[in-house]
């Protein structure tokens, strides 16, 4: 008896051609390949908000681990703090997360690799990286010079606030900018999140998407009355907007994560020049780290 599923019998006995290449992969995608999800927008846009917003959480919750660890030891220094803290609240929270969350799907080393797209950038690259700074820095300076010219209120960012009254530890966030949380904000933000969502929908909307939800949880970061915070979200909304342009460009999330880095390290950089020549000039773009 002929299987009715498997194509209709040829004089030969074998089986029609045209469904010679009919397998579970082509019905219903590789149940092998993780990549393969897709799904519905919604539950791909539900995932993206899960995973952009458990981030932040963690990171909150690890506070628990460092104040244990700071009463333990009897008080840690402000150096020892901050790097427990990029630690717990980077490297754990969003880079440990996004590796989590790709291992739990069934990514293996090499998959989680080829997944996020991450790879030696090339000169072109770099020129990028250099060229979307230039283009954010121009956008922060437009937005931020309209605020002030609006009267409108702007939030400060925390780790700001944190340098500018411990200058000393400036360069330590300038290096952290590139080793930790530019690598850690992008393959959580741009690398899952965006990438979760482009396995379901178009780029511009996954890009759109995934800025929205990385502006707004800096809210947590911010320190200010409502609108004041509102206001800087939204123009923190600009350089994320950015960093998923160029990885959707590149597909190599190095790119965004040294334009990520090269950014908050600029800022911290002008920071530190300010308050070490002339801190009665507080500077306005202290509410502008996307960190």
């Amino acid at each position: 008896m002929t299987d009715p599923s498997s194509g209709d019998p040829t004089p030969d006995g074998g089986v029609s051609e045209e469904f010679d290449d009919v397998g579970p992969e082509t019905l219903s995608g590789d149940a092998d390949d993780p990549k393969a999800a897709g799904g519905s927008p919604g539950i791909a846009v539900l995932t993206a908000l899960v995973l952009g917003v458990l981030g932040p959480v963690i990171a909150v919750a690890s506070g628990g681990i460092i104040f244990a660890i700071d009463a333990a030891s009897g008080g840690l220094s402000l150096a020892a703090s901050v790097v427990l803290t990029l630690i717990f609240g980077q490297y754990v929270a969003f880079g440990g997360l996004a590796i989590g969350y790709l291992a739990w799907r069934g990514f293996d080393r090499e998959g989680i690799i080829e997944y996020l797209g991450i790879r030696v950038p090339s000169l072109k690259e770099i020129g990028i990286v250099l060229g979307s700074w230039v283009l954010i820095l121009i956008s922060v300076l437009v937005v931020s010079t309209i605020v002030q010219l609006l009267g409108t209120e702007t939030a400060a960012n925390s780790s700001a606030e944190l340098a500018m009254g411990n200058p000393s530890i400036i360069p330590l966030f300038i290096a952290a900018s590139f080793l930790v949380i530019g690598p850690c904000e992008e393959i959580l933000y741009r690398g899952v999140v965006q990438g979760r969502l482009r396995e379901s929908l178009p780029a511009a909307p996954s890009i759109l998407l995934s800025a929205a939800i990385f502006a707004a949880i800096h809210v947590i970061a911010l320190t200010g009355g409502a609108s004041a915070r509102l206001t800087t979200v939204s123009i923190l909304f600009v350089p994320s907007l950015v960093f998923g342009a160029v990885y959707e460009y590149t597909e190599n999330l190095v790119v965004p994560a040294l334009l990520h880095g090269l950014h908050n390290a600029v800022l911290f950089t002008a920071l530190y020049v300010v308050v070490t020549t002339d801190p009665s000039q507080m500077p306005s773009f202290i509410g502008f780290f996307p960190v």
